[in-house]
């Protein structure tokens, strides 16, 4: 376990001393997607849900959901966010939607949990505005695809 820094050396889980390390801009960027059937997707496309625009509360439900990460990830500590950017992209191909969130700050430790917990709310979100007509919906595929600044450096996905 001494390569997790989330556990001390006897392996009980700890939060991360973060002071010592240097203040940096930060960023990251995570995605993921709402899969669903044909008919669900020209639904929200056409803004005909019953419970309003299913991609501007997803939008929002994924900021709200960034800006709590450390309340719901036991060991995440509390950031200054300075922006985060959620988009979400109705796909034909997929079908369904599309959805990517990017987080920045500056600070002593990333934002790669916001960056995920903000595409997980937003799917979420997708999910409950239209269960009602489409209960096979499938969440997936959500990861890191960029990282920047800190000790580590870069991270692009390939």
């Amino acid at each position: 376990m001494s390569d997790l820094t989330h556990f001390d050396a006897t392996g009980n889980a700890h939060m991360v001393d973060v002071s010592e390390k240097a203040v940096t801009s930060r960023v990251a960027t995570a995605v993921g997607f709402v899969r669903m059937a044909p008919e669900t997707l020209a639904m929200i496309v056409q803004e005909r849900a019953k419970k309003g625009d299913v991609l501007g509360v997803a939008r929002l439900a994924g900021i709200m959901g960034a800006k709590e990460t450390s309340s719901l990830i036991p060991l995440c500590h509390p950031l200054p966010i300075a922006k985060v950017a959620v988009e979400l992209t109705p796909d034909a191909e997929l079908p369904g939607v599309r959805i990517e969130a990017t987080v920045k700050t500056t600070g002593q430790t990333g934002v790669e949990m916001e960056a995920l917990t903000a595409v997980a709310t937003a799917a979420l979100t997708v999910y409950d505005m239209v269960k009602a007509v489409d209960k096979e919906m499938e969440i997936g595929g959500v990861r890191v695809t960029l990282k920047d600044g800190g000790k580590s450096g870069r991270f692009e996905a390939k």
